[in-house]
């Protein structure tokens, strides 16, 4: 159907000719640009504004509304501030009565209106952003996303009322969802997506509110959607890990996974652990964390019986050398252990506090506090402890050295009172989890002492023979007792 609309673009005039413009004949609007902005040529004298609607009889209205559509499907260069200053005002002033007549009528719109406002959206809309918006944003630009200013789209003036107008129409309840599916098709949608990588907010923001509608509008459109949506995923996470709009779709699918009727499909549960869950890899998931997390934590919420494929899959992608994406995915955990019931709980314990274990311990103080803080959720600490023969071993040598050892005030004292949480919970465990650390203690000293005197009397060999350039050749699996002997008889 975009063949259609394009098919009905004339060709761009040549330099020489000079379009003539009245009321009949609108000027010919230029295919989608491959730049952000374009010009298409128009003039100070062929470029004029049309009557307004308040000027023309109510049954000229529609056809004006027509006329004026085409007009603004002229293209204007942005890039030079100080050009076509005239013409560029007519436009805009010409798009703000287009909204307002789209929020104002009363009757449905025809077919050749819808397919001049699908038109008008993909010349105005439509457009690639130069290679330079990706090539220059590296892994770490994209992970502290606040600390550049993002590139503005300088031909916003235009493009916000343009956007406008597709929102209203999409949005109003004159569209005719079966007549206006021939000209806002699978092509059309594709093309709405790709613009999701721009960075300038705004239109990102525009873009997610229009898709959301769409979504809501055209039931027929709603699975090439997700599917469309899923392998923009997959290119992000595979493939360049590059995306400026990855925020804005897993909102739009956050309100729609929560439409999802129960039992949820196979296919809803294949996007959770095929697209959503990887999307947890990236070193920039800080950029969309949050909806990621509220888009996850729904899936738990309608079917418990997720919560360990998630669990699993968290601890898949565990951050090993991130500490700041380790608090996200604490917090995100604590949300998916508050929706999950003990049955689940139990098929993931033992891995799971493993990790929780050596967050504790873990030298920086906000994962070892995040780590801590799930023994104050009131439905986590009762799971825990539903099951605190098998955790209480676990989580026990991590708490002990946090108490003996740990540089951070108020982690030790977090641990103190998870230690005296344990310790209510079953005292004569607790005492025989002391008791094995103790002991496991005294062998790790024993262990290090002989590992030291090891490389001492391989140091006294090796200064003993430094004299005469010896080599001193020493069995893989020697043991201390054999070094000692050979020392002595070295000595003598």
């Amino acid at each position: 159907m975009m063949k259609q609309i394009f098919g009905k673009l004339p060709k761009k005039p040549s330099k020489s000719s000079t379009p003539n413009v009245d009321d009949d004949h609108i000027p010919p609007s230029s295919k989608p640009s491959t730049k952000s902005s374009n010009s298409n040529g128009a003039n100070s004298v062929a470029y004029e504004a049309l009557p307004s609607f308040r000027d023309v009889p109510t049954s000229e209205k529609p056809n004006l509304f027509i006329k004026k559509l085409t007009l603004c499907c002229v293209l204007f260069d942005f890039t030079d501030p100080s050009k076509n200053l005239r013409e560029k005002e007519i436009k805009r002033q010409t798009l703000l009565e287009l909204v307002d007549y789209i929020s104002t009528v009363s009757t449905k719109f025809t077919d050749s209106a819808t397919q001049e406002i699908a038109r008008l959206s993909v010349v105005n809309l439509f457009r690639e952003f130069p290679s330079s918006n990706q090539e220059s944003k590296t892994l770490e630009t994209l992970d502290t996303v606040d600390d550049d200013e993002p590139a503005l789209e300088p031909a916003w003036p235009h493009l916000q009322v343009v956007y406008e107008i597709l929102l209203r129409f999409v949005a109003s309840s004159n569209a005719d969802a079966k007549l206006a599916k021939r000209y806002i098709d699978h092509s059309f949608v594709l093309n709405l997506l790709d613009l999701f990588d721009s960075e300038d907010r705004r239109e990102r923001e525009y873009l997610k509110t229009i898709l959301h509608r769409i979504y809501g509008k055209f039931m027929v459109h709603r699975p090439f959607i997700r599917k469309s949506i899923n392998n923009i995923f997959y290119r992000f996470v595979f493939e360049t890990e590059k995306h400026n709009g990855i925020a804005e779709l897993l909102e739009i699918l956050g309100s729609v996974i929560n439409g999802f009727a129960l039992p949820l499909k196979e296919e809803h549960k294949l996007f959770l652990v095929r697209a959503l869950m990887p999307l947890h890899r990236p070193k920039c998931a800080g950029a969309y964390h949050q909806q990621l997390s509220y888009c996850v934590v729904q899936f738990v919420e309608k079917d418990f019986k997720l919560a360990d494929t998630v669990v699993r899959g968290l601890l898949r992608y565990w951050p090993l050398s991130n500490s700041s994406k380790e608090v996200m995915f604490l917090g995100e955990l604590e949300e998916v252990l508050e929706a999950t019931q003990a049955a689940e709980f139990q098929r993931c314990l033992v891995p799971l506090f493993r990790r929780i274990a050596r967050c504790i311990n873990s030298s920086h103080f906000q994962v070892a506090e995040r780590a801590l803080f799930l023994w104050n959720n009131d439905h986590i600490r009762n799971l825990i402890s539903q099951n605190h023969k098998v955790i209480m071993p676990i989580v026990f040598p991590a708490i002990e050295r946090n108490t003996r050892g740990h540089w951070n005030q108020a982690v030790q004292s977090l641990t103190l009172n998870v230690r005296k949480v344990l310790a209510e919970t079953d005292q004569v465990l607790f005492d025989e989890c002391l008791a094995k650390f103790r002991e496991d203690e005294a062998n790790r000293t024993e262990v290090v002492a002989k590992r030291e005197a090891t490389w001492k009397l391989l140091e006294d060999l090796a200064a003993s023979k430094s004299v005469s350039n010896e080599a001193v050749l020493v069995s893989r699996f020697a043991s201390s007792v054999t070094l000692a002997a050979t020392g002595k008889t070295s000595a003598s």
